[in-house]
């Protein structure tokens, strides 16, 4: 069965009509939604690298509990082992490196060119110094004068931090010898008296420092002047390791024993992607949120001073805590939202008016292809204002004619058919007077044809 050739080219201009309609603005919405997409953080990747001295400020121990915390979050922390916490601020200051986040201790020298692009997470517990030491009870550094000192290795946080106070005190040249060993080097070689005293950093919970305490003619070195210590160098804290508190059994310590503590800090590149660096601040308040010998409960991390500027991330979770699609959302679906509720931007701004758009636009279209029809109308009407001949009246009448047969020639919807009709009922019109004018009567101020008239 042929079907009906008005019917498809309806269906063809109906499809067209559409596609005119929509093609404009499927293109807006894709430029918006293209320049929306350009402001959305990429995916954050699924590991990161941390550089951490093994035998400095306790970080082998910290950084295990990160690896755990983070694997929950479907993240894997790797770890990379340096000499402390310089090596960790030069990797971190190379972008070939592939290292994200290191823990430093604070008040370790950067260079310009590494805090460039180096910022801190907050700090997160404190990591004393300990100077162990044989012989008589010592009051202060100075009287290491002329010993023979471990000091730590090169490139690592210890070894900075005994160099800044033999320094302060004048006594890092001869006759002082100052040894550059590892920390279990030095342990054991101050346990045979092969030294006479080493510096240490490590939390209060170390077990090694709490053994080395107990060791028979090795006695703890107590800053007398704590306080003019931490006054000069204001990264340094004063505390007081309470008698008693390694061994209550024992005694030990024998008594109240001053140290200065730096902190352990944890820094990143600036680069670092924001989600990671919430989630990595939420694993510092995990781990380091309890009370410990020397730490208050809730008293790390915080933003303490490191010798790096805050980053934004940590500054507002200090200020507000967990991020509120992290408080109620798996990390990948916090993340995921986060990252796509820029595209409401386009939603709302072009999306949602388009909706109203469309329509009227499309009803436009289909009513333009009578509404260009309405300026011959016109035409016919202002002519016949002006009293034409009967020769041209009879012209007018045709072109009326003509323009009523193309009109009817238009492929309409049936939702959109009134409007047709509504066209023809003012082509009658016009006929109408044209009609009277041809027939010689008078026209009426109401349209009413005479009844000699309407037979025509």
């Amino acid at each position: 069965m042929t079907a009906d050739p008005h019917k498809q080219q309806l269906r063809r201009t109906m499809r067209r009509d559409l596609w005119l309609t929509l093609t404009p603005a499927v293109l807006l919405m894709g430029a918006a939604f293209a320049a929306a997409f350009h402001f959305i953080e990429p995916a954050p990747p699924k590991t990161l690298v941390l550089a951490m001295s093994p035998d400095e400020g306790g970080f082998r121990f910290y950084a295990r509990k990160y690896q755990d915390f983070l694997a929950r979050h479907g993240i894997t922390l790797e770890l990379r082992s340096t000499k402390g916490s310089i090596d960790n601020i030069a990797l971190l200051a190379d972008e070939h490196s592939g290292v994200d986040v290191a823990f430093v201790q604070s008040g370790t020298v950067a260079s310009d060119k590494a805090a460039e692009n180096v910022v801190s997470l907050g700090s997160l517990s404190y990591v004393p110094l300990w100077v162990f030491h044989r012989g008589e009870p010592l009051e202060d550094v100075r009287q290491l004068k002329g010993r023979r000192i471990a000091v730590g290795p090169e490139g690592s946080g210890t070894r900075a931090l005994a160099l800044t106070l033999l320094k302060a005190n004048g006594i890092e040249a001869e006759p002082t010898v100052l040894l550059p060993l590892e920390r279990d080097a030095a342990v054991e070689q101050l346990k045979q008296g092969q030294l006479d005293a080493v510096f240490l950093i490590s939390p209060a919970e170390s077990p090694i420092i709490h053994k080395l305490a107990a060791v028979p003619g090795i006695r703890l070195l107590s800053f007398s002047r704590a306080e003019a210590y931490s006054r000069r160098f204001t990264y340094l804290s004063r505390l007081v390791l309470p008698r008693g508190v390694f061994n209550l059994a024992a005694d030990i310590p024998e008594q109240d024993v001053e140290v200065l503590a730096p902190t352990a800090n944890l820094v990143a590149r600036d680069s670092l992607h924001p989600a990671l660096a919430y989630l990595l601040m939420r694993a510092a308040s995990e781990v380091h949120g309890k009370a410990g010998l020397l730490d208050g409960a809730g008293e790390f991390p915080a933003p303490r001073e490191t010798g790096f500027p805050l980053s934004s991330e940590a500054r507002r979770y200090y200020e507000a805590g967990v991020p509120l699609l992290q408080r109620y959302l798996p990390f990948w679906a916090a993340n995921l939202v986060d990252r796509l509720w820029v595209m409401l931007v386009p939603f709302i701004a072009v999306v949602v008016p388009l909706f109203r758009i469309i329509p009227a636009l499309y009803q436009w279209r289909i009513r333009s292809r009578i509404v260009r029809w309405y300026a011959r109308l016109k035409e016919i009407e202002i002519q016949l204002d002006e009293n034409p001949g009967r020769e041209m009246l009879e012209d007018m009448l045709k072109r009326l004619e003509e323009a009523e047969r193309e009109v009817n020639r238009i492929p309409m919807p049936l939702s959109y058919a009134e409007n047709l009709y509504f066209f023809r009922e003012h082509i009658e019109v016009v006929r109408r007077r044209l009609i009277r004018r041809l027939a010689g009567g008078m026209e009426g101020v109401d349209g009413h044809l005479p009844q000699h008239a309407s037979a025509q």
